[in-house]
């Protein structure tokens, strides 16, 4: 590690050009690197609707499809725009009633309970299907096109609607989002620290581990917008204490020699030894997440990890370089410290640690529980605004139409039609069921197949299988409709045991089913994961313990905060949000772990080595925790995505709660069980655990 420092501050500007270099690579991959708008498609693939998925792909040739509303036009003119979508790229079929009756037959003739399904007095609807995925490019563009070509004709519904809709808010709100994060920390350090100049260097050596983070995602082709969005500001919020650090030891060391490059080399020495140890936690935190089911988890945690470890890297080798180089200047912009000293708040925690003690156990209970109860929704339209066409289309498919959720249900081809009006007459009986429509149902009303051109037959038959389209009154994602789709397969099953039931609804409450299990999991496994690390690093048995339940409690307490709010959480932040919290800001305890074991391995007693551990970490931690606040909390309140927004807005009020948590509770854990600790910690000697 020495050796190191050395190198660095010898080829600093060696560091500066190879670091130029880097940018352009890192620039080209972040641009060649797809981002995906679709979390569905992290579900994993070997569950049952994803196969149904796949055979509405290969088999009918529909990767996606939009039931349209089509508003004020004549049976000609609607026949005329069905013509012009279908020689859109990526359109497969459009078809709406009229391909039935023409322009001849008056859509009056209809049975009553099949008219009022498709016709209005104003608006009809029309289904169109795409020959790609939901969220693929093509499709997208289709969506995008179709929107030009209809202005405001058709409201255009469907998952690849809301997908598009996703992109474009995302875009339009990226930069303001990195903007508004290194707006805020640079107010942050300029208050913090002693220098007009040091947190513009820090943000550009943040800002450049961020760059060759992004640029290397290159390799997974593409990552999740989620995790584009949050990547980078957490990056910032997170790795800003480890530049902060060796900025101060720079500086002490400079106090006690003056050549800079051996003041330098020392500082990056004891930056390593004191952050790898809590750096190595923050990148398991994270890692963490790879164990969901749904592989979103392994999109965030990797990227995340490596976030920390491109940030870790920059603060021992250009950070120290960039301090070099304009030492001079850094000099000459220094400032008065504007941070406050903290007395009262150390003397007040030392003096009532006891009560503080008992507080922790008293809010503990009411914590976990209130944060067991808050409420969670999977329904991901509610992430997009009411001003936004898919949000309008899918207001007017339930206030018009009565469309709220569809199923696909998928059955042997051989299935005779009076099998299938049997089941079909079953389904209708399940409550909740709007409509059920078949190939079947049509015979019953004397549209025989013969009277259908070969365009429609595809749309609900191949040479494998037949396809029954379900309506549903519940909204997806609720246990309403997860227990209905429970009842169909049921009775689907009767009929034929090899029938898969897909679309949305059931994608979904496979999403409610997987994330519920993720949720226990990587909780446990992060916890598990970053205690035997903290065994290591602190080479203690209790002291993990300690630290991993006070930051725990900060975890409930910022998860139980949106119960009293009365406040629905997206079910993303309530699965990875335990993780993120739990491996950024358990660095915070650590910080004055560390001082305090060292303290009182040097002789002092237990209150001694409290105060010392204040002393020398409160202002870390506050100024980390400020930070990591700062970073994330402006896109949580600029964000129109309500994704992002709502998972942002956790991790900067658990930022704040973890920090305030650490600098009162932790003291008086570690004045409480002292005795416990140093009987349990490697390194003490017998002498030292009696005093």
């Amino acid at each position: 590690m020495k050796k190191l420092g050395n190198l660095v501050c010898k080829h600093k500007w060696m560091i500066i050009m190879a670091t130029l270099l880097l940018i352009i690579p890192s620039l080209i991959g972040m641009e060649k690197t797809k981002i995906n708008y679709d979390i569905l498609v992290y579900l994993p693939e070997d569950i049952e609707t994803l196969k149904g998925e796949k055979i509405l792909t290969e088999d009918f040739n529909m990767g996606a499809f939009s039931i349209t509303i089509v508003e004020n036009m004549a049976s000609k003119d609607l026949l005329s725009l069905e013509e012009k979508i279908k020689e859109i790229k990526g359109v497969d079929k459009v078809v709406s009633i009229h391909d039935i009756t023409g322009t001849t037959i008056p859509i009056e003739l209809l049975p009553k309970n099949i008219r009022e399904k498709v016709v209005k007095k104003d608006s009809e609807l029309m289904l169109i299907t795409f020959n790609q995925s939901t969220s693929d490019e093509i499709t997208l563009s289709s969506v995008e096109e179709i929107r030009s070509l209809t202005e405001d004709t058709c409201k255009i519904g469907g998952m690849s609607s809301m997908v598009l809709d996703t992109k474009e808010l995302f875009n339009s709100e990226m930069t303001l989002y990195i903007a508004i994060a290194v707006v805020l920390c640079i107010f942050v350090l300029l208050f913090s620290l002693d220098s007009y100049l040091v947190p513009f260097l820090l943000i550009l050596n943040i800002g450049i581990a961020i760059l060759l983070n992004m640029g290397t995602n290159i390799f997974f082709k593409e990552i999740c917008y989620i995790t584009k969005a949050i990547s980078s500001v957490l990056q910032l919020g997170v790795t800003t204490d480890f530049s902060i650090f060796l900025y101060h030891k720079y500086k002490q060391a400079k106090k006690k020699s003056k050549d800079k490059n051996k003041a330098m080399s020392k500082a990056i020495y004891d930056t390593l030894v004191s952050v790898f140890g809590s750096s190595l936690t923050t990148i398991a935190g994270f890692l963490a997440l790879c164990t969901m089911n749904l592989t979103l988890g392994k999109d965030i945690g990797i990227v995340m990890a490596k976030g920390v470890l491109f940030g870790l890297i920059c603060v021992v080798t250009l950070f120290p370089a960039l301090l070099l180089i304009f030492d001079k200047q850094i000099e000459k912009t220094t400032h008065k410290e504007w941070l406050p000293n903290f007395t009262k708040a150390k003397e007040f925690v030392i003096k009532h640690y006891k009560v503080i003690f008992v507080l922790f156990f008293i809010l503990l209970i009411p914590a976990y529980l209130s944060q067991g109860k808050t409420k969670v929704y999977y329904n991901l339209d509610q992430s997009i605004p009411d001003n936004y066409q898919y949000t309008k289309a899918t207001k007017a498919l339930k206030k018009d139409y009565g469309i709220v959720s569809q199923e696909i249900i998928l059955v042997n081809q051989k299935m005779k039609n009076s099998t299938m009006n049997q089941m079909v007459s079953e389904i209708k009986k399940v409550e909740g069921v709007d409509a059920v429509i078949s190939p079947s149902i049509l015979t019953k009303y004397g549209i025989n197949d013969n009277l259908l051109n070969d365009e429609i037959k595809k749309i609900y038959e191949t040479d494998k299988y037949k396809m029954v389209l379900i309506s549903s009154k519940y909204e997806i994602a609720t246990s309403k409709l997860n227990k209905q789709i429970k009842e169909i397969q049921k009775i689907v099953d009767k009929y034929d045991k090899k029938a898969i039931i897909a679309g949305e609804g059931p994608l979904m409450n496979d999403l409610v089913a997987i994330t519920d299990e993720d949720f226990h999991n990587v909780n446990y496994t992060s916890i598990i994961i970053i205690f035997i690390l903290m065994i290591m690093v602190l080479k203690s048995i209790s002291l993990p313990i300690i630290l991993v339940t006070i930051i725990e409690f900060a975890i409930f307490v910022n998860m139980g905060i949106p119960y009293f709010t009365d406040t629905t959480l997206p079910f993303i932040a309530s699965v990875v949000i335990g993780t993120i919290q739990l491996g950024a800001t358990i660095d915070y305890a650590i910080l004055m772990t560390t001082k305090y074991l060292e303290e009182r391995k040097n002789g002092k007693n237990k209150f001694e080595a409290t105060r010392s551990s204040l002393d020398h970490s409160i202002s870390s931690i506050f100024v980390s925790g400020m930070c990591f606040f700062a970073a994330t909390i402006g896109v949580g309140v600029v964000s129109k995505i309500d994704m992002i927004a709502s998972l942002c807005t956790l991790i900067s009020r658990g930022a704040i709660i973890s920090m305030i948590v650490v600098i009162t509770v932790v003291p008086a854990f570690l004045l409480v069980f002292d005795s416990l600790i140093c009987k349990t910690t490697r390194g003490f000697k017998k002498e030292e655990k009696e005093r």
